[in-house]
């Protein structure tokens, strides 16, 4: 029994090194062992970086997610869909997905990175600050998700659209829209061919064409 626990720590290492910042491999894989879930990692989606699911169709509770994060929003990804784990463990499905209990979980997840002092000093800030007040995901943090981008490969071309000047003209999802005016985190921007607006993350990714 014990060559076999060693021999998936040792094969967990292998693949999550891929993933994961080396200072935090052994932490993901000793939270695998210690759970009985189903963990994939799985092409990139737009709606979300991650997500948990449980439920009678399937075997064991699962966590995907996304391949193409960079390291370390991989791992904080991953800490907080374990922590939607740890919350279903102990109360099942009779609390909010992202209420108290669900933060207080996150929060214990994060803490011992975060004391280890092996995060780069600008995810550490802002991982102390957003310990004060958790929000549902890194998404709905945009000074983490700010903060985590600096970490993602360069892509010739892309900027995001905070980067852009007004009335710049970018390209999303195959259209052209000519930017706004900030809304709290998302710019008023106006589609050209119909003229409608849509309100656009402040960090989505777009081709700009007049920058």
């Amino acid at each position: 029994m014990e060559d076999s626990t060693q021999n998936k720590r040792n094969k967990l290492r292998t693949n999550f090194k891929k993933f994961v910042p080396e200072e935090f491999v052994e932490l993901i894989v000793e939270l695998l062992i210690a759970h009985p879930i189903k963990f994939k990692i799985v092409p990139p989606r737009k709606t979300k970086l991650g997500d948990f699911r449980y439920g009678s169709k399937l075997e064991k509770p699962e966590i995907t997610i996304n391949g193409n994060l960079n390291p370390y929003a991989f791992l904080i990804t991953t800490l907080h869909e374990f922590a939607h784990l740890h919350t279903f463990l102990e109360y099942g499905n009779t609390v909010s997905p992202h209420g108290k209990e669900w933060k207080n979980s996150y929060q214990k997840l994060l803490l011992p990175i975060i004391e280890s002092r092996k995060l780069p000093q600008d995810i550490e800030k802002v991982l102390m600050n957003s310990l004060i007040n958790v929000k549902a995901s890194s998404c709905s943090d945009i000074n983490l998700s700010r903060v985590l981008k600096n970490y993602d490969e360069a892509k010739e071309g892309v900027k995001l659209v905070e980067e852009l000047p007004k009335n710049a003209i970018f390209v999303l999802n195959g259209r052209e829209y000519i930017k706004g005016d900030l809304r709290r985190k998302r710019y008023l921007c106006t589609e050209m061919i119909s003229k409608r607006q849509y309100l656009v993350n402040a960090l989505a990714e777009v081709i700009p064409i007049n920058d």
